[in-house]
């Protein structure tokens, strides 16, 4: 009865960001940083954009968010994964000016990141074993292998989609080629249907008919070819059953195809080009949508004429950066990762509805299921264990491997589903839910997994032993772990107050703090 008290108390202390008032001063102290005034020379274009529409619309920013706020919401956002306290302390004693860009770069360069970013697109590309998709564990790995390598050499955008498009041959040999197979139909219309909503962020079927019959084109010679290897197929284009033919183009242009090629590479041609309509926004909108938790056309896979961008500048800008820096993804998101927009407050100044759609604020949203999941088990000491019979060839993932690094959609968990991990059924952004319900609240308040993982933690274990003589030190660290903050001192009273009372055992009392802290929206919150 205790402890639940305890968690009372501070899962309605300064924690309920997104209703928090900007006058609140122990909220304001944890979440706000020092005001930043920058000259006109010093504000970023970015910034100067966003800044501009929020002006003409009469909306009031958020604060700068603090340094301890920063370096818990750049690890989230950019590897998936929780700071190390050494992190933490590392990253507030660095007195440098330009600590936050040097902590971007480094992130960049880690395996994390490659793990995490890697996931993203495995959820556009539909990457996954079983039923409706049935790539089958063989051509997964493979395929995964290769979205992942693509990251993590930083594979111009231009080169990774031209390779998706056009590749053809085995698809254990050529995991390109299972940008094909893993469709959910095999004819020409499901192939336009994946390399639209991929690549022009729209959706074929609320396309005019003549307008779908001339993107399904440069698809029609797509074919599959099964060998004698368990699973494996081919994908090729068959100019043979074909004369020239005519294709048309999203805008409306008409081509020839001849008769001997490729009409893939046609497509691609006219896609991957700086004047495209599509590519370029869409790509940029994608990137910013997984930074900041809505697109700036959202959703991000939706764009239409009668579905405009919330900031339009802003998206010709980041796509023409795109193009400039020679289609390097990662230059977008140091755009966005150092902008003033990006290291906004999570806690809004202005109640109108276009502060949320003109990012005024950093957008609070709960933890992806897998980055939730990897915080658990590295509190606890132990990793996730993964497994899957069916298809064969049966698949086993080590202990030590992340759930952020798991390649298949198929191979899950009831915590991933409880938690939204999305089927990779479709492609669409929509299929993950990050929307928090009473079910979740359940589990996280009444698992005994989750008290197991509290109970048998390393990390906190050695943080009993450590401050046998020292509470507040406890409290501190304890803090530090799980939150990548240290207490208010409102918090520290409550905390020291529990500790004290009843003169509970002082382990018991430092496992029921962690618990109550797992159970904030502050451990289960990206702010």
């Amino acid at each position: 009865m205790r402890r639940l008290l305890l968690a009372a108390v501070l899962i309605v202390a300064p924690i309920a960001l997104r209703e928090a008032s900007a006058g609140d001063q122990a909220t304001t102290r944890v979440f706000d940083g020092p005001k930043v005034t920058r000259t006109a020379a010093k504000t970023t274009p970015l910034d100067k954009l966003v800044q501009s529409a929020q002006r003409r619309a009469g909306v009031t920013r958020a604060r700068p968010c603090s340094d301890a706020v920063f370096i818990r919401r750049v690890y989230i956002d950019v590897i998936g994964t929780l700071p190390t306290p050494d992190e933490v302390r590392a990253f507030l004693d660095d007195g440098r000016s330009d600590r936050r860009a040097r902590l971007i770069e480094a992130l960049m360069k880690r395996d994390e990141f490659a793990d995490y970013w890697s996931l993203k697109w495995c959820d556009v590309l539909r990457v996954k074993s079983e039923f409706p998709i049935n790539l089958w564990p063989n051509a997964v790995q493979a395929y995964h292998r290769w979205v992942r390598e693509a990251v993590r050499q930083n594979l111009p955008y231009d080169v990774f989609a031209r390779d998706l498009l056009t590749s053809s041959g085995s698809n254990f040999r050529e995991p390109a080629v299972n940008f094909y197979r893993a469709t959910r139909g095999r004819d020409p219309a499901a192939l336009a249907s994946a390399a639209a909503l991929t690549f022009m962020g729209s959706r074929i079927d609320e396309w005019p008919e003549d307008m779908r019959d001339g993107m399904s084109s440069f698809f029609a010679r797509v074919r599959f070819k099964r060998t004698r290897e368990w699973k494996e197929e081919v994908v090729y284009s068959d100019p043979a059953p074909f004369g020239s033919t005519r294709g048309g183009l999203p805008d409306g242009t008409e081509i020839r195809i001849p008769a001997e090629s490729d009409p893939r590479r046609l497509f691609a041609d006219w896609l991957i080009t700086d004047e495209n309509p599509w590519f370029a926004r869409v790509a940029v909108n994608r990137v910013w949508a997984w930074l900041l938790g809505r697109g700036l056309v959202h959703e991000p896979d939706d764009f239409r004429a009668d579905n405009p961008a919330a900031l339009p500048k802003v998206l010709d800008y980041l796509a023409a950066q795109l193009v400039a820096s020679g289609w390097d993804l990662r230059h977008v998101m140091r755009l966005i990762l150092a902008s003033d927009t990006y290291q906004q407050s999570a806690i809004p100044r202005d109640s109108a509805p276009e502060a949320t759609t003109l990012f005024a604020y950093y957008p609070v949203r709960r933890l992806d299921a897998e980055i939730l999941i990897d915080a658990l088990c590295w509190i606890g000491g132990t990793g996730p264990s993964y497994s899957s019979r069916i298809p064969e060839p049966y698949t086993f993932v080590p202990e030590e491997d992340r759930t952020i690094a798991l390649s298949d959609g198929s191979i899950t968990s009831p915590f991933l589903e409880l938690f939204g991990r999305p089927a990779r059924d479709s492609g669409l952004a929509s299929e993950r839910s990050n929307s928090p319900t009473a079910d979740q609240r359940l589990y996280l308040l009444n698992s005994t997994e989750v008290r197991r993982r509290i109970d048998q933690s390393p990390r906190l274990r050695r943080i009993y032993s450590e401050t046998t003589r020292d509470l507040p030190q406890l409290i501190r660290r304890v803090y530090l772990t799980l939150l990548s903050r240290f207490p208010t001192d409102g918090e520290d009273e409550i905390a020291r107050a529990y500790f004290v009372q009843g003169g509970r055992n002082r382990r018991a009392a430092a496992q029921d703090l962690a618990w109550s802290l797992i159970n904030t929206k502050e451990f289960l919150y990206r702010h």
